[in-house]
């Protein structure tokens, strides 16, 4: 989408942040073809490991497939601890979920949660039932300046920031101005530092395409002008920190303060489901709880979902927790030995495997599909047009014969096509 045009309304400039009719346009082409080749919207049935089973009916006449897409990195999604806490948190209130805003009443489990969470991750933790709402409910908040001394900011989203948080830039631009700049682009971010009196900048701590934001050097601008920094590491969490607090969060060892926020995932390394906002003073823990919109006028996270999180939290604070990051590492070291990426030699579990014609990503991911390894086939609007790929998402649960094989069939197919040369 075309982010940024400058279009009129009445005579007055104005800014067009979505062109929801191009995106759609030139991107159905590609979903109908993915769709065809049974490479999207699939349904299964997890089954032991990465390993899950095709297709609906029953499970004997299914076939049976290693799973490279979902993001439980540390394999927590299937943890029967976890499962186990699920059904124990429903069973205890006898309900699902209370159908109420949160200003009114809340589970005490969800209070339970949340200062677990708090104490874990040294922050104010507030929980939501997605990543997606938790970002809807804060960009209006850091749009109006409540955050900022009473002083919009001038809101800097970086390039590639995931779309559960460009999605909210017309619900900015209504209250404060907007401005996009290239991926981890530190010296225009320090420009524009020097050239605004109040900025604050939007970015994700490990990108779901690959790779990461440079978290030390945006400290250091934030030290030097005071930059606001808005973090969603939903795909960080768990897999740095002393309790899994996350990779943003854990290069701020002095805590988050009045000038940081960082979102994240508890359905990813979690292993559990929803989404959480780490705040850093009291004062923007009690602003959120009266005027993040999902917080309330909607539902809290229901008690399957709580239940999970308080399961996960037992297992970050033992020793499995650094037990199944080694397994990560190893296997991220495995595959890196053997597919040449733009993110080899990082410690992050998502590599990106560039192909280009969005045609042909479709066709090997066909094909990986075909010898028993499901892949996501990343195209527009995802990623630019003409830069399609696969993405292979590495977890501590694939077996090291999985990785071996996946690298065979890469090797195969991608070297055959033209893309980029597996080692």
């Amino acid at each position: 989408m075309k982010a940024g045009i400058i279009s009129s309304s009445g005579g007055r400039p104005t800014r067009q942040f979505r062109n929801t009719s191009y995106m759609i346009n030139e991107s159905r082409g590609h979903f109908d073809a993915a769709h065809a080749a049974g490479l999207m919207g699939i349904k299964g049935r997890s089954t032991t490991g990465r390993s899950f089973a095709l297709g609906t009916g029953p499970l004997d006449d299914r076939r049976h497939l290693i799973d490279f897409v979902r993001c439980s990195y540390l394999g927590f999604d299937n943890h029967p601890v976890i499962v186990a806490s699920a059904i124990e948190a429903i069973e205890a209130h006898r309900s699902l979920h209370w159908s109420c805003a949160r200003t009114r009443l809340n589970f005490d489990l969800i209070a339970e949660l949340e200062a677990t969470l708090s104490d874990m991750f040294c922050a104010h933790v507030l929980t939501f039932s997605t990543v997606m709402l938790a970002n809807l409910g804060a960009m209006p908040i850091l749009a109006s300046g409540q955050l900022t001394g009473g002083r919009k900011p001038l809101v800097v989203f970086d390039r590639m920031a995931h779309v559960s948080l460009a999605y909210h830039k017309p619900v900015i631009a209504d209250e404060t101005r907007v401005e996009t700049i290239a991926h981890n682009d530190m010296e225009s971010l320090a420009r524009i530092c020097r050239d605004e009196s109040v900025v604050a900048y939007v970015c994700d701590g490990v990108y779901s395409m690959g790779g990461n934001s440079p978290v030390n050097e945006l400290r250091r601008l934030q030290e030097r002008y005071g930059l606001f920094l808005y973090i969603d590491d939903a795909h960080g969490i768990s897999l740095f920190g002393r309790y899994g607090e996350g990779f943003a969060r854990s290069q701020f060892p002095q805590g988050l303060g009045e000038r940081t926020i960082i979102a994240s995932s508890l359905g990813k390394g979690f292993g559990a489901s929803g989404g959480i906002l780490m705040l850093g003073t009291a004062e923007h823990e009690a602003i959120f709880r009266r005027y993040s919109i999902p917080y309330a006028f909607s539902v809290s996270p229901n008690l399957a979902a709580v239940g999970a999180a308080l399961g996960s939290s037992k297992i970050h604070r033992t020793e499995e927790l650094a037990v199944r990051r080694r397994r990560l590492g190893q296997r991220i070291e495995l595959f890196d030995r053997r597919v040449a990426t733009a993110e080899q030699g990082n410690s992050l579990p998502i590599r990106m495997i560039p192909i280009g014609p969005e045609g042909t990503a479709i066709a090997i991911g066909r094909e990986l599909l075909d010898a028993g390894f499901y892949t996501s086939v990343t195209f527009f609007p995802t990623v630019a047009q003409g830069e399609a790929g696969i993405r292979v998402c590495i977890t501590a649960d694939h077996e090291i014969s999985d990785i071996e094989q996946l690298c065979d069939c890469i090797a195969a197919r991608v070297a055959n096509s033209g893309g980029s040369t597996p080692q």
